[in-house]
């Protein structure tokens, strides 16, 4: 029995499987085919059976992959086995087959955020932790985020009016949401926490002639922000700055938090939303945008897993459930709540698109290996929405004081 064929036994029926041995295995029509390069790689599936290993096997060039798309591989290889999933006498025969060769050490991808690395030391949700945390996401490229973002440069949910939007419609149509859920008028502060690269700050100054405080862990998003402002005439009503939440002060007439509180940690939730409650005013509004899990009970990311090491460092994700007990322990009133997971799987869909649209340039500008972490990134992520394995909810909450929320008597900002 070749490599192919000890692979393929694992991975199941749909996949076929082609090896550096010369072996083959597999339907011949298989939707799907798993290219495998370099004996490097079954060591990556052998010390980390599972999707880690498969995605550092495919980082690091020693995996290769013929499908029609990246979310249509995920789907494929979801359905088959890993060898985790074996029993111990089916591993030692698959070693046996593979040879010493598929035993030794090898460094995971340089893409990858371990131990050993920069968070080596440094206690979780730190400020320095987490600055470094973030900037390992987001300080990628401003280019490449342009290419997959599109012109909007927003990086979370969109919320689609109908089937037939684009991107950028339904990116704007979401930060318009979120203006209208927060009750924005002229003359208004609105404090938007990770800001990103600026548009809700700037949608809410252009069109609902509020003043916006931003703040944001990345240099460059601050940067690219900044710049936007200006070009857009807005400098004068729009300050985005390089700066943990946690340094706010002041008080404002509404908060929005879009995207920031995965990267929070579960233990400072609660710190989290006293110290944005404290910056509201009374009858001020707070909404929560954030990816969840279905519930406190599912499974949370793995600390080891993919997301974690490659993705997101330190990111959590907190049931729906915890976020409004942590606003309401804050001496908030929860005034409304909707899950838009449908919407993220279409969001993560159309970057997908501009990725794919985009792939030669973005290898160019980013390298082979981050742009395949981002094309696994998204495939996986839409497969998680689609499935109802994670979800994304948007929380509205009022400083309510003596009874009085300032909320309508019922939501009046639309769809």
């Amino acid at each position: 029995m070749g490599i192919a064929q000890a692979l393929q036994a694992v991975l199941g029926g749909q996949v076929a499987v082609t090896a550096y041995d010369d072996s083959v295995a597999g339907p011949p029509d298989a939707e799907v085919t798993l290219h495998v390069r370099d004996p490097r790689a079954l060591t990556h599936m052998i010390v980390a059976p599972g999707e880690l290993g498969l995605a550092r096997g495919y980082v690091s060039g020693m995996l290769d992959l013929d499908a029609p798309d990246h979310h249509r591989a995920l789907q494929v290889l979801s359905t088959g086995r890993h060898m985790a999933d074996l029993s111990w006498a089916q591993r030692r025969a698959i070693l046996r087959t593979l040879g010493r060769e598929a035993l030794h050490l090898v460094e995971p991808p340089p893409q990858e955020v371990g131990a050993r690395r920069y968070l080596a030391g440094l206690r979780a949700h730190t400020r320095r932790r987490d600055a470094l945390a973030v900037s390992h996401h987001y300080d990628v490229s401003n280019t490449f985020y342009s290419w997959v973002l599109g012109p909007s440069m927003a990086y979370t949910c969109a919320v689609y009016p109908d089937a037939a939007a684009s991107l950028e419609q339904a990116q704007e149509n979401k930060f318009d949401l979120v203006c209208r859920k927060l009750g924005l008028e002229p003359g208004m502060r609105l404090l938007d926490v990770g800001c990103g690269w600026g548009g809700m700050a700037l949608h809410a100054a252009e069109h609902y002639g509020v003043e916006v405080v931003g703040v944001t862990l990345s240099r460059q998003q601050a940067e690219w922000g900044q710049k936007a402002a200006v070009e857009a005439g807005l400098s004068e009503r729009v300050d985005l700055r390089f700066s943990d939440y946690r340094d706010v002060t002041g008080t404002f007439d509404a908060i929005s938090s879009i995207g920031l509180t995965e990267h929070i940690g579960l233990a400072q939730l609660d710190a989290y939303a006293a110290h944005l409650a404290s910056l509201l005013r009374p009858q001020g509004r707070l909404l929560n945008h954030c990816i969840t899990r279905p519930d406190d009970d599912s499974p949370p990311i793995q600390r080891r897993g993919f997301i974690t090491r490659y993705v997101f460092p330190d990111g959590e994700l907190p049931g729906v459930g915890r976020i409004v007990g942590a606003l309401q322990r804050a001496g908030l009133e929860v005034r409304h709540e909707e899950n838009l997971r449908e919407h993220y799987a279409r969001t993560c869909a159309a970057w997908s698109r501009n990725l794919d649209d985009r792939w030669e340039q973005a290898v160019e500008e980013v390298g082979l290996g981050t742009a395949r972490v981002w094309a696994l990134y998204l495939a996986g992520s839409r497969l998680g929405f689609e499935r109802n394995e994670i979800q994304l909810h948007q929380v509205l909450a009022t400083r309510t004081t003596d009874g009085d929320s300032g909320a309508p008597l019922r939501p009046d900002w639309g769809v």
